[in-house]
């Protein structure tokens, strides 16, 4: 279970990115939108899954895109096998027993690589953490995230 790994207290939004995917670094303004939206209620923390992204380029990538987020290196793609992320940017929910409720995309605005809208018409993380707020079901608990590939470069 994640929770041990996580010592989670509340739900966690564990926000898979890179310090180099453009789609990741477009998503900066909705991921500190979406944890000040839901601060106090949910725990969301940037995970770096990419073993070249050392200690300082995450530092400067975090100062750059102005997160206010805990973050964590997975150089070791510990948490990339636990939740079965592929890409970044790509979100796994996880609530306060370790369970994992929701991973996919934060929304539907990247249709394809390289293919956007100029708005999302549905937002699936804040949809998904609205309704684990409210005590129900996520409507949908895995939807197709966008972006770049995490190599497994760690064996």
């Amino acid at each position: 279970m994640l929770a041990a790994a996580l010592a989670l207290q509340l739900t966690t939004v564990l926000v898979f990115t890179t310090t180099d995917c453009p789609i990741s670094n477009r998503y900066a303004p909705e991921i500190q939108r979406l944890a000040k939206q839901f601060e106090g209620r949910v725990a969301f923390k940037l995970v770096y899954p990419v073993p070249a992204d050392t200690e300082a380029m995450i530092r400067e990538h975090v100062s750059k895109f102005g997160y206010t987020l805990a973050w964590q290196r997975d150089d070791k793609q510990s948490l990339v096998k636990q939740t079965g992320v592929t890409v970044t940017p790509e979100v796994a929910i996880i609530d306060s027993s370790g369970r994992q409720l929701y991973r996919g995309r934060i929304d539907d605005r990247y249709v394809a690589f390289g293919k956007d809208r100029p708005k999302p018409t549905v937002r699936d993380l804040e949809r998904s953490l609205d309704a684990i707020i409210a005590g129900k079901p996520v409507p949908v608990a895995h939807t197709q995230a966008i972006g770049c590939f995490i190599s497994d470069l760690v064996k």
